[in-house]
């Protein structure tokens, strides 16, 4: 959920050019955007297109259509991330988890959310998805490895207490990136920020959270944001009007 929630969302659909990124631009990776849900919350696939193994960042819905990617691409699912526990971020984790058997990943800080399904789910007018296990607990400082990748836990709080990010360097694993790549979850948007005025939301964080972690990354990082369309640090430092 982005701080600007009445701003018209970048849309996708599966034929989209912008949906998949296994090309030039990175041909190492296998990267798949599907905005999902009623608030189409961007859930990413990033995949080694060697080893087949993958990681889902943020199934919020619509896991058919997710299981289908997953198929097309013959990747094998080893870990399942939150960025944080907003009911449009999680609504999937369930149901791809009973498929898939992967962990699901999270941070602390944000379970109390996750288990307040019904109050999130209230406030929204719709059905409370199921809830599954954590099977294990994100920190700041974490490295995610799956194929040749790897990914660095970067906690960002603000959005939410336990919201998190994820950082994949140019040279990681055994892979080699053309740029830098960084997952947001709700932190950062291009040209905004995430709305800090829901259950445990602090604009002090998260503009702590941007200035001292995100905007030290190199400009040159591809930021894929929650919501909306993909930007650079960069370009977020010398145009964002909350990073001033």
């Amino acid at each position: 959920m982005r701080r600007k929630p009445n701003d018209i969302l970048f849309l996708v659909n599966e034929t989209h050019p912008a949906h998949r990124l296994p090309d030039a631009a990175n041909p190492e990776m296998i990267y798949l955007k599907i905005p999902v849900g009623m608030l189409q919350c961007n859930c990413s696939i990033i995949g080694d297109p060697r080893t087949h193994e993958a990681i889902v960042v943020d199934p919020g819905d619509e896991v058919e259509r997710i299981l289908s990617l997953l198929g097309r691409y013959k990747l094998q699912v080893k870990a399942i991330v939150s960025t944080h526990a907003h009911i449009d971020h999680v609504g999937g984790l369930a149901k791809l988890y009973q498929y898939t058997g992967a962990p699901v990943m999270m941070h602390s800080d944000d379970l109390p959310l996750y288990h307040g399904m019904e109050m999130q789910a209230a406030f929204l007018g719709m059905r409370p998805p199921e809830v599954v296990e954590v099977h294990q607990l994100l920190k700041e400082g974490d490295v995610l490895h799956w194929g040749n990748f790897l990914a660095n836990v970067i906690h960002t709080p603000g959005h939410t207490p336990g919201s998190v990010s994820l950082f994949l360097p140019t040279e990681g694993g055994n892979a080699t990136l053309s740029k830098p790549q960084l997952y947001a979850g709700d932190t950062l948007f291009a040209g905004s920020i995430g709305r800090t005025d829901l259950w445990g939301g602090s604009f002090e964080q998260i503009i702590e959270s941007l200035k001292d972690k995100l905007l030290q990354l190199p400009d040159s990082t591809i930021v894929h944001p929650g919501h909306g369309p993909s930007t650079t640090i960069g370009h977020e430092r010398d145009s964002n009007p909350f990073l001033k």
